[in-house]
């Protein structure tokens, strides 16, 4: 990576960094806890059942009610890829309300285009992001079935 690129990025270790085993860093946050410090993100992909508030960055919104799954699978699929592709040079953020369970679900998936087994997924975003992630049973059953 060069230094531009790593320059762009997130620094290792920062609140929130899951470091992926390509290299790439994504931060996961929770929106009610608001914008953590340092740099801000070049994208950022909200996760809510309802449309995200305002930021002055590149942002997407995909439609995922708390505790739930992803309303549209194949949208998710795609702006999941597209986390991990922009992620290898751009500052890449994903959140939800409290940054956990949708949250760690969709790093688990991004984990699984990176490589990750999916069935090791969720306990790799758990020891590497926030150990609470991924809450629900059908969160993990989706994370085991992303690579299908």
């Amino acid at each position: 990576m060069s230094d531009h690129r790593a320059a762009a990025t997130w620094q290792p270790g920062a609140p929130g960094v899951l470091s992926l085993p390509s290299g790439r860093l994504l931060r996961g946050r929770g929106l009610r806890r608001g914008v953590a410090g340092g740099e801000l993100p070049h994208l950022g992909v909200y996760l809510l059942g309802k449309p995200p508030p305002h930021v002055p960055w590149e942002s997407r919104w995909l439609r995922w009610p708390d505790f739930r799954l992803p309303s549209d699978r194949e949208q998710a699929r795609t702006l999941l890829r597209e986390v991990w592709e922009r992620a290898v040079d751009e500052r890449v953020e994903v959140a939800c309300g409290g940054g956990r369970g949708r949250t760690g679900t969709a790093l688990a998936c991004v984990a699984v285009l990176d490589g990750v087994p999916a069935d090791e997924a969720v306990a790799y975003v758990r020891a590497h992001y926030d150990r609470h992630a991924v809450e629900t049973p059908w969160q993990r059953r989706y994370v085991a079935r992303f690579a299908a």
